[in-house]
């Protein structure tokens, strides 16, 4: 088969959550873990991290490898889901895995993926495991896929479980309120391995807290330990500086993000957290950390998180989707100087309008679309919605449309806003 005949067979046989959403899920851990004993349990040949969360959870991801990198590891990345490219999803030191390497592996191992018939998500772990011992990495930083107890990602015995922001998302799968999805995500809390919470909601905190005393694991909650104050975003794509200060020391540590979202301060504690807590297994030094986080988006080619796609008009992606995400999107969206404010928008449709759409401001204009995946919320219903909540605008039937009449009509002075889900943001990249 070619690369594109085995992606092809790979969408067609397995099914795929970031397709057609609920069908795919698997409520419990018994396919990935004959996979793993298929392939004699690869994650065990290396260190991991895990990290799980609502949001925040890829751009952690990325920057603890970046830094990992930075200190000369060889490093593991597994993510999901991807933007642009299926490979994106397994990297090491930030090469992407190679097509003929998915080819070789669906190919030696089709006979195991007819008889199991595992989920587009269960194969692809087994794939990246598999592929890191054969890459003999020295560690991996393995991102959750969705919830984290039943994740197919957690069979790994980690060295560090990181969960970042917990929010309003998959409450069909997860439950409906932050308790019960703080539950799920606090499944990733292994015996004897210290975990880090990135900031304390004080509304489930003891959820952690009572997790991490049943495992007689180490707590740290980021934000008690560091504080991170970002500079204003003046000058949009010139990176911003922080300023992190140890809480219990006093140290003050400067540095500059690429990641220019204000969100980025919660995640940043987070990097320093991890890496206070690492600092017996891998040799990390403070310029390690400074230039992991500065050039992640070199190392691990991270996109999407607050970027700048364009000037003149300013054009801006962003892939928050759920309604703490976007809260601060919209926020910093306000502080952003600009003449007219233009916005391509598409959800999925299991997302709950009602949550995000009251976000929106009512003095943009409107672009209501929809990606080219079956998820996809119809973009005339969208716009019926959203007419609900004051926000008026023009239909268009797919993403690259959208965003063409958005340049076409706004100035140089404007801002455009492109986001409301992750595939929306794939089609610009």
């Amino acid at each position: 088969m070619t690369y594109s005949q085995t992606i092809d067979f790979l969408f067609s046989q397995l099914p795929a959550y970031h397709r057609i959403g609920k069908a795919a899920y698997r409520s419990d851990l018994e396919n990935t873990i004959l996979l793993d004993n298929y392939f004699k349990n690869p994650h065990f040949k290396y260190p991991t991290i895990h990290v799980a969360g609502t949001n925040g959870k890829g751009s952690v991801t990325h920057m603890i490898a970046s830094v990992l990198q930075e200190a000369g590891y060889k490093t593991g990345l597994y993510t999901s889901p991807h933007l642009k490219d299926f490979r994106e999803r397994i990297k090491v030191n930030g090469e992407m895995i190679s097509e003929n390497d998915v080819v070789t592996f669906v190919t030696k191992h089709k006979s195991i993926i007819e008889s199991l018939k595992p989920s587009f998500f269960e194969m692809t772990v087994a794939m990246a495991f598999n592929y890191f011992a054969e890459c003999y990495i020295d560690v991996a930083v393995i991102e959750v896929g969705l919830g984290g107890r039943l994740d197919s990602t957690n069979i790994i015995k980690p060295v560090l479980s990181v969960i970042t922001n917990i929010g309003h998302d998959h409450l069909d799968l997860l439950g409906d309120t932050l308790e019960k999805i703080a539950v799920e995500k606090s499944g990733i809390i292994k015996k004897n391995t210290p975990v880090i919470i990135s900031e304390t909601q004080p509304e489930i905190k003891n959820v952690f807290i009572k997790k991490a005393e049943e495992n007689d694991s180490e707590v740290l909650f980021a934000d008690e330990v560091f504080s991170c104050g970002l500079e204003q975003n003046d000058n949009p794509g010139s990176g911003r500086g922080y300023l992190m200060t140890d809480l219990s020391t006093n140290h003050q540590f400067e540095g500059k993000t690429f990641l220019e979202g204000d969100y980025q301060s919660k995640n940043l504690q987070a990097v320093f957290a991890a890496f206070k807590l690492l600092k017996n297994i891998f040799t990390v030094s403070e310029e390690n950390i400074s230039e992991g986080i500065s050039n992640v988006i070199i190392n691990t080619g991270l996109q999407g998180r607050w970027q700048i796609l364009g000037f003149s008009p300013l054009t801006i992606c962003d892939t928050g989707h759920n309604r703490e995400g976007l809260e601060y999107v919209m926020n910093q969206i306000k502080m952003v100087p600009r003449s007219a404010l233009h916005i391509v928008i598409g959800f999925v449709k299991d997302k709950d309008l009602g949550s995000v759409l009251p976000l929106f401001p009512t003095d943009a204009i409107y672009y209501f679309t929809k990606a080219s995946v079956p998820r996809a919320l119809n973009e005339i219903k969208l716009k019926t919605e959203a007419e609900k909540y004051g926000l008026a605008g023009q239909s268009y039937p797919d993403v690259r449309t959208a965003l063409y009449w958005a340049r076409k009509q706004a100035n140089k002075s404007d801002l455009i806003f492109i986001g409301g889900s992750t595939f929306v943001v794939a089609e610009v990249l």
